[in-house]
């Protein structure tokens, strides 16, 4: 994997039937999947691997990489 990105981060979603993982920071669509999160990370990582050696440096996207990634949840009013 030819960039000067050494990591992206990854969202990884625990659901009722396993993990559902992908990058942030790609163009495009890379999703992984696995039973366990290890399993989730390791497909991802796989899948964007195929990614950036498909389409190489147009992979990424133009702005700044993702600095850190947060998870909030709120009320909705009714």
């Amino acid at each position: 994997m030819e960039s000067s990105i050494e990591s992206l981060k990854i969202i990884i979603e625990k659901h009722e039937d396993g993990y559902v993982s992908y990058p942030l920071g790609l163009k495009g669509v890379v999703v992984g999947q696995g039973d366990s999160y290890d399993e989730a990370l390791a497909d991802v990582a796989s899948a964007i691997k195929f990614h950036i050696e498909t389409f190489g440096a147009d992979a990424f996207v133009d702005e700044s990489p993702v600095l850190e990634a947060f998870v909030a949840e709120t009320r909705l009013a009714a």
